[in-house]
């Protein structure tokens, strides 16, 4: 089955086609980056008008790439949440319009199933059972997958997601847009002894997180500190130390509550290089297998969303003529497969 994927949940406009027996033909991905730097984060109105100055022309794109034709496509799959609501609903209405006009069928994708699936695009995929650690600026959560629609979330951020909180802690540094990264890049010139900044809740039982706080924690310790830039890179390294731990640290719970032996992590935050590798240092030592996607389906693209929708539609799964973005959208109401 040949399956175009349509991705617009938030700053990236992104298309792909994804065949069931070949893999990934092809993927393309528009970033509003630049659009959105000089407001220091994502302007909604914004994204949505941009994406629909540039879904045609990449949907175009991936088509010509692969020689093949529009008429060739046997479904078309579309992130329709969680997002910014105005972006879901232009590649909502195109994905669907266009399905209609083709008479092919269309499959409505949740955004988090696309990461957590990530993976699979890899050419050695994990195998079901895993644990999944979804990390993006949007959600932190752990998730028990027993396959692709039976999900069990284990625990999740009460306030703000690992990237929202990276962003918002490199803002306050006075790091440029995105923050993740540009922290992440500082803390490598941060002296690891000068500052020790809390694990948030780590010291009761339990699989949720919090990384509101460690904001508030990074305030005041510019405050009290300065800000030059050598303290700077010393409450980046701090920073980024103190996540990377606390995930860290609710992984390896989740493994040992689970009994499972293979963790995935996927979203945005799965770059992070200090996090992968203390998840490697962990899986080493207690003998587990630990898969991220590849870099470039790390962030939003919709390689993941073909994928995705391709395992749905494969088993009979498609849309009505109605259809509906969602802003907000539990992982767990997906139905199994």
């Amino acid at each position: 089955m040949l399956v175009l994927g349509i991705e617009t949940s938030c700053d990236e406009t992104a298309t792909a086609l994804y065949d069931s027996e070949r893999g990934l033909l092809a993927h393309e991905v528009y970033s509003q980056l630049e659009l959105h730097a000089e407001y220091g984060g994502v302007v909604p109105e914004l994204a949505s008008r941009d994406h629909i100055r540039k879904i045609s022309p990449l949907i175009r794109q991936v088509i010509e790439k692969t020689k093949l034709a529009l008429t060739d496509v046997d479904g078309i799959a579309y992130t329709a949440g969680p997002g910014l609501l105005g972006a879901l609903l232009v590649g909502t209405t195109v994905g669907r319009s266009m399905a209609f006009a083709l008479e092919k069928p269309a499959i409505a994708v949740h955004h988090m199933e696309g990461h957590l699936l990530a993976p699979m695009l890899d050419p050695n995929p994990p195998e079901f059972p895993f644990v999944a650690l979804l990390v993006s600026g949007g959600h932190t959560q752990l998730i028990r997958v027993q396959g692709i629609g039976q999900y069990e979330l284990l625990g999740e951020s009460v306030d703000d997601a690992a990237g929202e909180a990276f962003d918002k802690t490199a803002k306050m540094l006075g790091l440029p847009y995105p923050g993740g990264p540009a922290l992440a890049e500082l803390a490598k010139q941060g002296n690891p002894q000068r500052f020790t900044f809390p694990r948030p809740m780590t010291d009761r039982p339990g699989l949720d997180f919090s990384f509101s706080g460690l904001k508030t924690f990074a305030l005041y310790t510019l405050r009290d500190h300065g800000d030059d830039a050598q303290t700077k890179a010393d409450i980046a390294y701090a920073f980024e130390h103190a996540v990377v731990e606390t995930m860290f640290i609710k992984c390896r719970r989740a493994m040992e509550q689970t009994g499972l032996t293979t963790l995935i992590m996927a979203g945005g935050v799965s770059a992070n290089q200090r996090l992968r590798a203390r998840l490697d240092e962990f899986a080493k030592q207690k003998g587990y297998q630990v898969h991220y996607p590849q870099n470039e389906f790390c962030t939003d693209n919709a390689a993941m969303i073909a994928y995705a929708g391709c395992q749905r539609l494969m088993a009979g799964q498609h849309e009505g003529l109605e259809f509906a973005s969602r802003a907000r959208w539990p992982l767990e109401e997906l139905p199994a497969i």
